[in-house]
């Protein structure tokens, strides 16, 4: 391609075999991969069948995430015969194809997308792919990641490449400075309401501006992560001098002449000045105030100073039905205050806000108060390594004098594959990533949030500014 290039063109060029067709597909060669139990036994069973090799076992990291229990003491055993099997199979899968495991008891375990990067194995201008949505979130590193299908995942071990078409490009640039008690869970919340769910279907994102510059890579994980949930294939901010000092202790990052090798390269890792973009959206940080979900979809969001919206006054029909049908599965009643929302309870985890940074944010809300007596409140750190910083810092023990459950790493309530279930009625303010219907329970209503949000519904036991609780303290 002549002329100037943004990040995501120059990422699918570099890694481009060769063009398939006119259309936009190409074959793209994929530099690692991360498996999980959940989404993998298809595709390991397809290599089986027709007696085929993993190309590079050495490409992929499998972690066990999704069906794992985190009660607060770590065993292997599994009550749930189903969870048990996928994690047998998977360790079975594994040791037949020569790939690197997690499982359940190594100390290395945790949410895949928190796991990759605190490895060092997710490093600026890779391409990733990984059987699940939330693959994204390698963005905030410098690399392009994307979530695949089942058969994808065969044919990515079987090949180190897939038939991949290229995405229309979307900056976000986000000026200003986020104000107190704001956080990059809010900047991606209130980009999808802005945009919509479906805003950025058939986009890449880069995000850009002094806000994200600002950012940690932490909290910048938690954007891209986010950004599917807009519809985006992609997300991703260039590499700077945090990320490459955040890879520089990591165990899988390059060392001495290689690292400085590799620092070359990735500082050539920019959009090319005067490079056109299919669409461009501006977001002001200093405008936003904390975000809370009142719907069943991400993008039905609002300030938590807001109300419920009314259904009424939407002009369009279809949107009015899905309103309408959001309010009655959550229980609510347009114009009702969203800070009056009582909720039974509490969560904080997922590969969207379960890492080091987000425990403290939560932490220094909980610090000498308590859980409210109607409320469950759970801390479900992002992988064990996050674990064991957050006991050695006495983060842990804030939550535990606070009346949180401290338990182990993995998906947990996030999705509800294990036996972190919300029942029928139960209302969660959540740090997680999506509150669609049944997300964490049948029946159940989730609220998503930031961490210290969540911190703070637990203690009121009801929707409350997290700002307002500073002023408390």
């Amino acid at each position: 391609m002549n002329g100037p290039r943004t990040l995501y063109q120059k990422h699918i060029d570099s890694h481009t075999v060769c063009t398939l067709d006119d259309q936009g597909h190409v074959l793209l060669y994929v530099d690692r991969q991360v498996a999980n139990e959940y989404t993998s036994p298809q595709a390991f069973s397809g290599l089986r069948e027709a007696g085929r090799k993993v190309r590079r076992p050495g490409a992929t990291l499998a972690v066990v995430d999704h069906v794992n229990p985190t009660s607060p003491k770590r065993i292997a055993a599994m009550a749930d015969a189903g969870g048990a099997l996928q994690v047998s199979y998977f360790q079975e899968n594994c040791d037949h194809f020569g790939i690197e495991l997690f499982n359940v008891l190594d100390k290395r375990q945790g949410i895949e997308h928190v796991v990759a990067p605190e490895q060092g194995f997710i490093l600026p201008g890779m391409v990733i792919a990984a059987g699940d949505s939330h693959t994204t979130t390698y963005g905030a590193l410098g690399a392009f990641g994307f979530g695949i299908g089942t058969s994808e995942i065969e044919h990515l071990l079987a090949t180190q490449t897939l038939v991949y078409k290229r995405l229309k490009t979307m900056r976000v640039t986000v000026q200003g400075e986020l104000g107190a008690g704001m956080t990059s869970k809010d900047i991606i919340m209130a980009l999808i309401r802005r945009i919509g769910a479906s805003g950025a279907t058939g986009f890449a994102i880069e995000f850009s501006g002094p806000a994200i510059d600002a950012l940690s890579v932490e909290a910048r994980m938690t954007i891209c992560n986010m950004a599917v949930e807009a519809g985006a294939r992609g997300a991703f901010m260039a590499p700077d001098e945090k990320v490459y000092a955040y890879l520089a202790d990591k165990s899988r990052a390059p060392k001495g002449e290689l690292w400085t090798q590799a620092l070359a390269s990735w500082r050539e890792l920019y959009t090319d000045a005067d490079a056109p973009f299919d669409r461009e959206v501006m977001l002001d940080a200093g405008e936003l105030e904390p975000m809370v979900t009142w719907g069943t979809s991400p993008d039905q969001a609002a300030a938590i100073g807001d109300c419920v919206p009314d259904p009424m006054n939407e002009s369009d029909l279809i949107r009015r039905q899905d309103l309408q049908r959001a309010l009655r599965y959550m229980g609510l009643e347009p114009g009702a205050q969203l800070s009056d929302i009582q909720i039974s309870h509490a969560f904080i985890g997922s590969c969207t806000n379960a890492r080091i940074e987000d425990l403290r944010d939560a932490a220094r809300v909980v610090r000498g108060r308590k859980v409210a007596s109607h409320v469950r409140a759970m801390i479900v750190p992002g992988s064990t390594l996050v674990r064991d910083q957050a006991e050695a810092e006495g983060i842990a023990q804030v939550f535990i004098d606070a009346g949180f459950e401290w338990r182990q790493s993995g998906c947990s309530m996030c999705l509800a594959m294990n036996d972190d279930v919300l029942a029928a009625g139960d209302r969660c303010a959540s740090s997680t990533n999506r509150n669609f219907e049944g997300r964490q329970g049948a029946g159940a209503r989730t609220h998503l949030m930031s961490p210290a949000m969540v911190a703070a519904a637990a203690i009121r036991g009801r929707l409350t500014d997290v700002r307002a609780m500073a002023e408390e303290a």
